[in-house]
């Protein structure tokens, strides 16, 4: 009889995910201000140096992990992508914040960028129909 071990889960640390709550909170009260308002946020944050990847990626992680099930508002990637640039500027490094869209079927999406890729710009169905990037910022 075969016995199905189940996959370690990449569970985030608990600083992690304390600052992937932060930056959650930050990017759902300014999520109601005008979007040129949230990209002067994230100017704010453009002389911090840049994040490695690796960094970007566990906070993203920790941002997932962390969504409360029982918010009543939109959390999705613009929100999810805000609060990892925002937690990655919490912990004093700095990672861009994108958005793009594509054509045929018309869609937009977020995403966050680093010197070595991008972080949260999953495929998906798009494979064939890729975003373009509008705006990154810093």
């Amino acid at each position: 009889m075969t016995q199905m071990v189940p996959a370690p889960l990449n569970t985030p640390t608990v600083p992690e995910r304390m600052v992937a709550a932060a930056g959650l909170a930050l990017s759902l009260a300014i999520g109601c201000l005008p979007l040129r308002s949230r990209i002067a946020t994230i100017h704010a944050v453009r002389r911090l140096p840049a994040a490695r990847r690796s960094h970007v990626e566990r906070l993203n992680a920790a941002v997932r992990y962390i969504i409360p099930t029982w918010w009543p508002g939109r959390i999705a990637c613009m929100e999810i992508s805000l609060a990892t640039v925002l937690a990655t500027a919490l912990t004093g490094r700095r990672a861009s914040w994108a958005l793009g869209a594509r054509r045929m079927p018309d869609a937009a999406h977020a995403w966050v960028e680093t010197p070595e890729g991008p972080v949260g710009h999953d495929v998906g169905d798009g494979a064939d129909r890729p975003y373009t990037r509008v705006l990154a910022v810093p």
